[in-house]
């Protein structure tokens, strides 16, 4: 799969953009702040449904504009998509493939692309949040339908909350609480989806990290994904929901092996009274975190700034694997934004090595020289949202961009 034109109206600081795009590596070079990052963005965007770099679709669309709207030339096994979203300021996202409407939650099924940048060092030590937000993007890149369920888990967690808010205000008892064993049973049964799948991932995911975490640091440091379920009893300090950093206290005493909804069942009624009591879901995979480890230690906390940016690439190298090994659409198209930067003389070569398999990789960069020669072949100079002609540089593309960094 490969990109052939990306089209941008009133995205970020574009006006209009009309980029061709070439197969296999594309550069695109110039000053932090021009908008070399804002095209592929919005690439990121239409195989994530996300922005790699801020969490409101808002955000993307352009200074005193009510929508942007980003089109791509899909080409894959000689067939042409043109696959299109619209991101609305005041009511839903639209999106189009070949001018037919879909749902935009459809969209990873026509494009898949992996993208990493620096903001990405976060998955190694930052909340965890950040981490669910990863496994489940790639949860729908893998299959579209979890869109769907993750969706439908979300909805059913407002809900419970909100019940569970009303009772510890109107001191209503445990015993009147029928209506909640209802949402119990849809919390149950979308959430061990939610964490089956979960678990499923990084146990295919495994693997591939070790492999992409030894071609970018030269280094067998043993990276591993250890999840930490909260409906089996592990202790998640999360900064998110309640404020609180305690985990549910959640127990499986009979030494059993039980499923998935077995053990969510069991664990929501351990934890029932102190549910009421707080008027918050505290167990379940909007709960759950992954535990990265190198050389049997947190990488959190314990890996160096290079290890830990070596781990977070390795990850998103190994989700590339993944997903090349899966798909019926071919490679994803590979984003390395601001990455050459971080990295000295022979991780740049070893990264460029780690990449020249693959049909298509784009890639930002303020430096031109921090760039491996073989990944330079076609390169686009920004500058404040527009090509500028360098006649050191290979010929590109023409855009025409606003005023706006």
């Amino acid at each position: 799969m490969r990109v052939t034109h990306l089209s941008l109206t009133d995205f970020r600081n574009y006006r209009t953009a009309e980029v061709p795009v070439a197969a296999g590596a594309n550069l695109f070079v110039g000053r932090n702040g021009q908008g070399k990052t804002n095209l592929v963005e919005s690439l990121g965007y239409l195989s994530t449904l996300g922005s790699h770099r801020v969490s409101s679709d808002q955000a993307m669309i352009r200074k005193d504009a009510e929508s942007a709207i980003v089109r791509a030339r899909i080409h894959h096994e000689g067939r042409e998509l043109l696959v299109e979203v619209q991101l609305n300021r005041s009511s839903a996202n639209r999106a189009q493939v070949n001018r037919g409407a879909i749902k935009t939650r459809e969209l990873p099924r026509y494009f898949s692309s992996v993208l990493f940048a620096p903001e990405d060092l976060a998955l190694v030590r930052g909340e965890p949040s950040i981490r669910r937000r990863f496994f489940d993007q790639l949860l729908i890149q893998r299959n579209p339908r979890f869109a769907g369920v993750l969706a439908d888990y979300e909805r059913v967690l407002k809900q419970r909350n909100t019940l569970l808010k009303s009772a510890r205000s109107s001191g209503v008892k445990e015993s009147q609480l029928g209506t909640l064993d209802i949402w119990d049973e849809r919390l149950v049964a979308l959430g061990s989806e939610l964490v089956d799948a979960r678990l499923d991932l990084v146990s295919r995911l495994s693997a591939p990290l070790v492999a992409a975490y030894r071609s970018v640091a030269g280094d067998d440091h043993h990276p591993k994904l250890i999840p930490l379920l909260t409906i089996r009893g592990a202790r998640v300090d999360d900064a998110e929901g309640d404020g609180s950093t305690d985990g549910a206290d959640v127990t499986d005493s009979t030494g059993v092996s039980t499923t998935t909804a077995d053990a969510f069942r069991q664990a929501l009624a351990s934890v029932r009274r102190k549910e009421l009591e707080r008027g918050l879901t505290l167990i379940g995979p909007h709960r759950d975190d992954v535990l990265f480890e190198l050389n049997d230690l947190p990488a959190k906390g314990y890996a160096s700034h290079g290890e830990s940016w070596s781990f977070a690439l390795a990850l998103k190298l190994a989700s590339a694997e993944l997903l090349r090994r899966e798909s019926s659409t071919g490679d994803p198209v590979l984003i390395l934004d601001d990455v050459f930067a971080e990295l000295d003389q022979a991780r740049r070569r070893m990264l460029a090595t780690a990449v020249a398999g693959y049909e298509q990789v784009l890639i930002t960069a303020a430096v031109f020289d921090d760039v491996p020669g073989e990944l330079t072949a076609h390169t686009v100079r920004i500058e404040g949202g527009a090509v500028v002609d360098d006649p050191a540089l290979p010929a590109a593309a023409a855009i025409s961009g606003g005023d706006d960094a």
